[in-house]
C-alpha cells in the first residue's frame, strides 16, 4: 500500500468523444478494487479524468467552431454522466485543464529542468506523428503506413523542441525492475517492458510550439508541454504534488495505476524515468489489461465498435454489466464481448444462480416463518458451509491483491453454487411438511440465509445496487456500507429475529 491510503487510478481518458465500453472496462475495474479496499477498512484514493490539452483537441474544437476550453467543458460532464451511470464512485476527477495540474506540471518540469543533470535539453524534431496518439513513430512502426494504433495517415512535423533525457535513464529502470519484480503486471507485460528498455531508449520531445493550447514551459513560454510531462502529472497532481506535501507524503506512491496494453510505454518507461528525473519515488504498480474486442476488432470509434455502455446498461442493469466484464474475461488478457454471451452469463449466474437462491430461500422463510429469521438450531445442519465461506472470503481476498480479479468473482460464486446445492440436498419444501421437523427446517433457513447475508457483503465490490437490494431484503438493520471484511464473512452474524421481505426478483431472466 503507498504510504497510509490505498491510491488507485485509472488513464485520464481522452475527451474527444464520448465514452465506449472499453473505457468502461478500465473504470468498472478500477471502481471494483476500489471499492474491495474500502470494504477492507482501507482508506481509498480512486483517481480517474480527462486529458484536455493537444493539438487534437485544439483542432477538434476549431472544426466545431468554439474554443479548446468551450470543448472540453462540454464533453467531461458526458464523461461523468457515464460514470455516474456506471457506479463508479470515484474520490477525485480531475481536469488537466485545472489551476492544481497546471502548478504540479510547472514543478515538476522545473524540478527536471533544474536537477543538474541536463535532463531537458532543446534540439530539432523531425518525424512521423500521428495527431490521434500524440506520438510520434518510425518507419517500420507504421502499419502499410498508417498509425499502427488508430489506423490512420501519420503527418510528417519538423520543429524546435525540448527533450527529455530518456536514454540516461535504462540502467536506473531496469535496477527498479530488477528490485520491484511486481512493478508491472501481468508478467507479460513485465517482459514487454523489459525488452524496450534493453532494446535502448530513444530520448522524447516533451514541448510543442506549433498550437498553444496546453501548459507554457516555465523556462521558455514559448512552447507549451507536451503531453506525458502534462497527461501523466495528474496522478501527482491529485495525490497533492505542489499543493500540499503532507497529503503527498500519505498518498504517494501510487499503489496501483490501472491501465491498457497500449498505453504501457508511457506509463512503465517515461513516467518513472521522469519521475526518477524530478527527485519523486516511482509508483508502486502498473497494472495493463488486455484489449477488448467486438468481432474480433479492438474497440474503438474510428472502425464502429465503439459501443456506448448505456445501449447494455438499458438491457442487462448496471450490476449484470459491471458483473459480466469482470467474471467474463480475465483480467490482463485481451477478451471479446458478445451479446449472446453476456445474455448467457447473465442468465446462468445472476437469474438462475444468485437471483434464485435469493428468491427461494426469502419465500420459504415468508411462507414458514413470516418472514423472521429463525433460531439458528443444532450444529451441523449448516453442512460445509462455513468452511467453505471462511475459504472463498480468504482465496477472494488473495485474488483481488492480485488483481486476478475474475478468479476472485468465480470463487465467490462457488458458495453461489454450494448452497443452491444444499437447498437440493436439505428439500426444506419437503421438511416444512413435517411439524415435528420444524426445529430442522428453522435450521436450514437460517443457514441459508447466513449465506446470503456474507453473499451480499461478498458481491458488494462489483454489484453495489444488487447488494444493496438483497441486503434490504435480508431487513439487517446495520447498514451495508458499514460491514468490513474480514469480521463482516464470519460464520453466525445474521440475528435471529431479523425480519426479512422477498422483493423483486434480483436479476430477471432475459431472452436473447
Amino acid at each position: 500500500m503507498g504510504q497510509d491510503v490505498f491510491y488507485i487510478t485509472t488513464p485520464i481518458y481522452y475527451p474527444n468523444d464520448v465514452p465506449h465500453i472499453g473505457h468502461a472496462y478500465t473504470s468498472v475495474a478500477a471502481d471494483f478494487l476500489a471499492r474491495y479496499h474500502r470494504l477492507r477498512g482501507e482508506e481509498v484514493l480512486f483517481l480517474t479524468g480527462t486529458d484536455e490539452h493537444g493539438l487534437n483537441i485544439q483542432r477538434r474544437a476549431e472544426a466545431a467552431g468554439i474554443d479548446p476550453q468551450a470543448w472540453v467543458d462540454e464533453m467531461a460532464p458526458r464523461w461523468k454522466e457515464v460514470w455516474a451511470g456506471l457506479d463508479i464512485a470515484y474520490d477525485d476527477y480531475i481536469r488537466t485543464t485545472e489551476p492544481r495540474h497546471e502548478k504540479a506540471v510547472q514543478r515538476l518540469l522545473t524540478a527536471v529542468h533544474e536537477n543538474g543533470r541536463d535532463d531537458i535539453y532543446l534540439g530539432t524534431y523531425e518525424g512521423l506523428y500521428c495527431v490521434s496518439c500524440e506520438a510520434y513513430y518510425t518507419e517500420d512502426e507504421l502499419v502499410d503506413g498508417m498509425c499502427p494504433i488508430h489506423g490512420r495517415p501519420v503527418e510528417r512535423m519538423v520543429e524546435e523542441n525540448y527533450f527529455f533525457r530518456l536514454s540516461a535513464y535504462a540502467d536506473r529502470l531496469l535496477e527498479h525492475y530488477e528490485t520491484h519484480p511486481k512493478a508491472v503486471q501481468p508478467e507479460t507485460r513485465r517482459n514487454e517492458v523489459l525488452s524496450l528498455i534493453r532494446g535502448g531508449l530513444q530520448d522524447f520531445s516533451i514541448s510543442r510550439t506549433n498550437f498553444r493550447w496546453g501548459i507554457p514551459l516555465p523556462w521558455d513560454p514559448n512552447h507549451v508541454c507536451y503531453v506525458w510531462f502534462d497527461a501523466l502529472t495528474n496522478y501527482i497532481t491529485a495525490a497533492g504534488y505542489g499543493t500540499d506535501e503532507e497529503r503527498f507524503a500519505r498518498v504517494w506512491p501510487a499503489d496501483v495505476h490501472l491501465i491498457g496494453k497500449d498505453i504501457l510505454r508511457f506509463h512503465a518507461v517515461y513516467w518513472p524515468a521522469m519521475l526518477m528525473a524530478g527527485g519523486v519515488e516511482p509508483p508502486d504498480q502498473v497494472w495493463a489489461h488486455g484489449f477488448l474486442t467486438v468481432g474480433g476488432q479492438k474497440m474503438s470509434k474510428t472502425n464502429a465498435t465503439g459501443i456506448h455502455p448505456f445501449e447494455l446498461t438499458e438491457h442487462f442493469g448496471v450490476d449484470s454489466y459491471r458483473y459480466y466484464f469482470m467474471r467474463e474475461i480475465q483480467f490482463g488478457q485481451d477478451g471479446s464481448f458478445s451479446w449472446e454471451s453476456m445474455v448467457d452469463r447473465h442468465n446462468a449466474d445472476l437469474a438462475n444462480g444468485l437471483g434464485n437462491l435469493a428468491s427461494r430461500i426469502l419465500a420459504m422463510l415468508g411462507s414458514s416463518f413470516d418472514g423472521v429469521v429463525p433460531e439458528p438450531g443444532a450444529e451441523g445442519v449448516e453442512d460445509d458451509l462455513p468452511a467453505l465461506i471462511a475459504d472463498v472470503a480468504r482465496r477472494y481476498d488473495e485474488h483481488m491483491s492480485e488483481l486476478a480479479l475474475s478468479q476472485g468473482l468465480a470463487a465467490v460464486w462457488e458458495v453461489v453454487g454450494r448452497a443452491n446445492g444444499y437447498l437440493v440436498e436439505r428439500q426444506p419444501w419437503n421438511v416444512a411438511k413435517d411439524e415435528a421437523r420444524r426445529g430442522e427446517l428453522a435450521a436450514i433457513l437460517y443457514a441459508s440465509a447466513e449465506t446470503l447475508r456474507i453473499l451480499a457483503i461478498l458481491i458488494g465490490p462489483i454489484m453495489p445496487g444488487a447488494a444493496q437490494r438483497l441486503w434490504e431484503q435480508l431487513g439487517i438493520e446495520q447498514p451495508l456500507e458499514a460491514q468490513r471484511l474480514p469480521s463482516a464473512a464470519a460464520w453466525g452474524g445474521l440475528p435471529p429475529g431479523t425480519k426479512t421481505a422477498k422483493g423483486d426478483a434480483l436479476f430477471p431472466r432475459l431472452d436473447s
